[in-house]
């Protein structure tokens, strides 16, 4: 069962110290990558399937009991975003191979990938918010790296900006984890949320729960301080920036779901509503600011920022519905952004640059890069039967039954605009004549790369067309987050 838990965090720090100690050889470091997050993969499968039969699992890192020592644990959610986590990094770490060159794997780009995989299921798998904050920087850190790695002119400005914001919010969140252990004398999840249950003990702990929203909500590209991810991402390297897409802002997602739903239960109170309009607010800006935007990442970029504001909104409606609706939509999301950002890659080789007026043409040099292309693209706008539809018709549904009207009206206009976006890539891209100004396109795409897009596009089939297998795990996760008793009782009761 140890075993099970510690893998997803020994596979990558492994991985990463096997590809610093391979530094001379590019060859070697490619195929300790790849064979790094393939070993995750697996590891994540096996403990998905665990979680699923057991329903919680956990264990005391240390020979300390809970709630003295460091605990791992892992129910429903926590083992799914594992498993994503392992899906995407695995295609990524086969595109990087194409991508990666010499001076960037000289520089250590694939033991960096393997310290960020590492931070992402640190996070997912701590079970107290003080590692919770350590493995926030841990991927801050080798995402910081990342993005240095690109060479391109604006990347160290921009990197700077993402990490000083980021910085900024785990001000916040050390700041919160002082308060509250000075409240509570514990950091432990399942141990705080005991004794939050107490009287009196929400208005004493109020201040704490803003901060952590703050913090989390920075990291999480939440409106108003969404500003740095769209000015950052697109600096990256394609690899990178498809990676960070995926997992960095669900991070924050995941650390709210859980602290709201474990601390600071969102149904009791004030916290409901204001994450309602932070959540409409996210939605909007989003879309609204993608539709002037001029190249394809920044368009996508600032789509994640909407499509985050779909995730809160299952969290605000704090109903087992919605909270289900929020889990389905995150692990859709992960995989068909990351796609989207791969594909960009091979737009961008093809067609001799990311800006729309320099792409065209593209249409016409073969079916593959289109259909590549239009599966991550439908699916996020929400076209039936890909998973983004479902994603959206379970918050819509969530939304309804809860009769937050004009949050639902909001989101069905994002979808829209959403459409509208994807829309004027394609005609861009695909359907008008190439410029005569075009350089450097044209260019033969790797078929390892096109082999790892292809494979995302066909999760994300398989998720629009086993839907109904994977709202039966997001109901059971959502049932688990709205009723944490065994959460608790697993983690407070195992011994080392």
């Amino acid at each position: 069962m140890s075993g099970l838990l510690v893998a997803p965090l020994l596979i990558p720090l492994s991985a990463a110290v096997a590809g610093a100690l391979g530094w001379g050889s590019a060859r070697l470091q490619r195929v300790i990558g790849v064979a790094g997050a393939a070993a995750l993969l697996l590891a994540a499968g096996a403990l998905f399937t665990e979680v699923r039969s057991a329903g919680v699992v956990a264990v005391q890192v240390g020979s300390w009991p809970a709630p003295y020592g460091i605990t791992l644990v892992a129910d429903l959610l926590t083992s799914l975003m594992v498993l994503v986590t392992a899906v995407v990094g695995l295609a990524v770490s086969v595109y990087a191979t194409t991508e990666a060159d010499e001076a960037s794997l000289a520089a250590g780009f694939f033991p960096c990938f393997h310290v960020l995989l590492m931070g992402v299921c640190g996070a997912f798998l701590t079970g107290d918010l003080f590692n919770l904050y350590v493995w926030f920087e841990v991927l801050l850190i080798a995402s910081f790296v990342l993005l240095g790695l690109s060479g391109r002119p604006n990347a160290l400005a921009s990197g700077i900006a993402y990490v000083a914001l980021n910085l900024l919010a785990s001000a916040f969140f050390l700041v919160a984890v002082g308060i509250l252990y000075g409240e509570a004398g514990s950091l432990n999840l399942a141990d705080l949320a005991t004794k939050l249950r107490a009287p009196g003990a929400e208005e004493a702990t109020r201040p704490v729960a803003m901060l952590l929203l703050v913090a989390f909500g920075i990291k999480a590209g939440l409106f108003p301080v969404f500003f740095w991810l769209p000015a950052a991402y697109p600096t990256a390297g394609f690899a990178v920036s498809a990676l960070f897409a995926g997992l960095l802002t669900k991070v924050g997602v995941y650390a709210l779901i859980r602290v709201f739903t474990l601390l600071f239960p969102v149904g009791d109170g004030w916290l409901g509503p204001l994450l309602l309009w932070v959540s409409v607010a996210t939605m909007a800006s989003g879309v609204l600011a993608a539709a002037s935007q001029v190249s394809v990442r920044r368009i996508l970029s600032f789509h994640i920022v909407s499509q985050i504001g779909y995730m809160v909104l299952g969290l605000a409606l704090a109903t087992p519905l919605a909270l289900a609706g929020a889990v389905f939509y995150v692990i859709h999301h992960i995989v068909t952004k990351t796609n989207l950002f791969l594909v960009s890659g091979l737009i961008a080789r093809a067609g001799g640059g990311e800006g729309l007026a320099r792409l065209g043409g593209l249409g016409g040099r073969g079916a593959l890069l289109a259909i590549l292309f239009a599966v991550p693209a439908l699916s996020l706008a929400g076209v039936p039967p890909l998973s983004g539809f479902f994603a959206k018709l379970f918050l819509i549904r969530a939304g309804l039954a809860a009769e937050a009207f004009a949050a639902v009206a909001v989101a069905l206009a994002v979808g829209l605009m959403t459409v509208f976006s994807m829309t004027k890539i394609w005609n861009e891209a695909f359907w008008k004549p190439a410029p005569h100004a075009s350089a450097g396109g044209d260019r033969a795409l790797p078929p390892v790369a096109v082999a790892a897009s292809g494979a995302l596009a066909a999760v994300t089939v398989t998720l629009g067309l086993g839907a109904e297998a994977l709202w039966s795990v997001a109901e059971r996760a959502a049932e688990q987050l709205y009723a944490p008793d065994l959460y608790l009782r697993t983690v407070l009761e195992t011994r080392p």
